[in-house]
């Protein structure tokens, strides 16, 4: 059996739509998703939908309707949303599903059999935005910087309180042995700074509101928000409910964020993992924030900006491939139309689409469109050499910078050989060598090489462009499915079949004006 590899994004509040923010995560997730199903995993990708807690009750109050109409309506547009940029998870999960409400209440009430929550009261302050307690010192003019338009609530209830300040030693142990258990290593130094200044214990239930799920020994309480949406990623997993699927893909190997919700996951939730003896994540990736600049664009918040707004021009493959190569995965990235069509013409619609044209159009002008026999090692020369090993740098490249989850530095390296692939074509002129009938055979090498390289470069970018890897798969007469596809036995130099029928078709990545809209 291949070895598991499991991936999350962070299930999405449903309080409102989707947008660039949200997308920005789940393209990332799905770029490793992608690589590492082409290297053979058997992975398992979810993500999903948080559909408890005060926000929503407050976003369906406002509708008028229950907070169940309301996630049974909104749900869809995520769907939509992915299916827009072809995201290949492979599980869905709502909070509001029975395979995750009732493991929950075990998973609580296991704690609680533990020793390890109590009945206390708080009094404090909270951000319903964040659905999370804030201090004094958290706060700019009294208000939640990333709310900044909400009041912050003054809370003071009757609270059950998880015991997480008995394992911050724990925690500490556990960052500074392993240097992956939190990612980028600012996030996990930022961490572990907070930690040593020591930990409070964790109200872990709310009484002010119904919408979430019981406490199973006091029904009056509701299970905090934040340990309900955490819990996805075992419910999901098979805990309380699948054993043996549970112990095949858990511990899961990268929880993948944006960097505001770095707390929960790198303290709250490997704390509440531990009290059960439940094995921690391997990886926390805590991507940075993506802004919005641009004049050209007529909406000025990522909330105003959905995914489908830049599909309609750019398509999910050019959505996709802007995102993950234009910000430097980890930090903090800025998006605006003008740099996008710039990225788009530059990178996909001049350095991948004009080779394929040109090496196809080549193709069906000078051979007929079929494929030639592979070249014999003896009729390679030292262009064709350096054309080769410029794939395998790029492929060890490639894979190096996924081990790191830089989906950014992966295309980076995946583009020395887009671009090698190029100068190779002006460095052989396969146009020169086709008005010497004695140099046929030598074109037919240089065009195999060629026709090769775009095999190679659909398979190194299908994590990407899954749709334009995969038509152009197709125009050089390869059957099968690119997701079905293994670098072990797909990512070896020479595999283009000899007489494969290529065809020409439109170009794969139009180029875009300046001005488009």
């Amino acid at each position: 059996m291949a070895n598991s590899f499991y991936i999350t994004t962070p299930i999405y509040y449903i309080n409102d739509v989707p947008h660039l923010g949200h997308g920005y995560t789940e393209v990332a997730a799905d770029f490793i998703a992608r690589f590492k199903r082409l290297q053979g995993f058997d992975v398992t990708f979810l993500t999903g939908t948080d559909e408890h807690g005060q926000k929503i009750a407050q976003a369906a109050e406002a509708k008028g309707v229950k907070p169940k109409e309301w996630a049974d309506e909104i749900v869809p547009r995520w769907h939509e949303a992915w299916k827009a940029l072809d995201i290949s998870y492979d599980d869905f999960i709502r909070t509001t599903e029975a395979r995750h409400e009732k493991p929950v209440q075990t998973f609580v009430q296991e704690l609680y059999d533990r020793g390890e929550i109590y009945l206390g009261s708080y009094e404090g302050l909270y951000c319903v935005g964040c659905e999370a307690f804030k201090s004094p010192d958290e706060l700019i003019d009294g208000k939640c910087p990333l709310h900044p338009t909400r009041e912050i609530e003054h809370v003071k209830e009757e609270n059950y309180f998880f015991r997480l300040s008995k394992y911050a030693e724990r925690l500490i142990d556990l960052w500074e042995s392993d240097e992956r258990s939190v990612m980028p290593e600012v996030r996990r130094n930022e961490v572990l700074g907070k930690v040593r200044q020591g930990l409070d214990d964790l109200s872990m239930s709310r009484i002010s509101f119904e919408w979430g799920i019981p406490i199973p020994w006091d029904s009056k309480h509701v299970i905090y928000v934040w340990i309900d949406a955490l819990l996805n990623y075992i419910t999901a997993a098979g805990y309380a409910s699948d054993e043996a699927r549970f112990n095949r893909i858990w511990p899961v190997d990268v929880h993948l964020i944006g960097k505001d919700i770095l707390w929960f996951h790198s303290v709250i939730w490997p704390a509440m993992l531990m009290a059960l003896d439940v094995p921690v994540p391997k990886t926390v990736y805590a991507h940075g924030f993506l802004l919005v600049g641009g004049a050209k664009m007529s909406k000025s918040s990522l909330t105003g900006i959905s995914p489908q707004d830049l599909t309609e021009t750019f398509g999910s493959d050019g959505y996709r491939y802007y995102f993950l190569r234009e910000v430097s995965f980890g930090q903090d990235g800025t998006f605006s139309w003008e740099s996008m069509v710039a990225r788009y013409n530059s990178d996909l619609a001049n350095d991948y689409g004009n080779l394929a044209s040109r090496v196809l159009n080549m193709a069906g002008r000078y051979l007929g469109g079929a494929v030639p026999r592979t070249p014999a090692d003896d009729e390679l020369d030292e262009a064709d050499r350096r054309l080769i090993d410029a794939y395998d740098q790029a492929f060890t490249g490639m894979e190096a910078a996924l081990d790191g989850l830089s989906p950014t530095e992966a295309l980076k390296a995946a583009w020395t050989f887009v671009r090698k692939a190029n100068s190779y074509v002006e460095e052989v002129a396969p146009w020169a060598l086709a008005k010497d009938e004695s140099q046929h055979r030598r074109l037919e090498v240089v065009l195999y090489n060629l026709a090769e390289s775009l095999r190679l470069i659909a398979l190194l970018t299908f994590p990407a462009t899954p749709r334009a890897s995969q038509e152009l798969w197709r125009r050089l007469g390869i059957d099968g499915e690119l997701d079905r596809a293994a670098f072990a036995t797909d990512g070896v130099w020479g595999g283009l079949p000899a007489g494969s029928k290529t065809t020409k078709g439109d170009a794969l990545f139009p180029r875009l004006d300046d001005d488009q809209k």
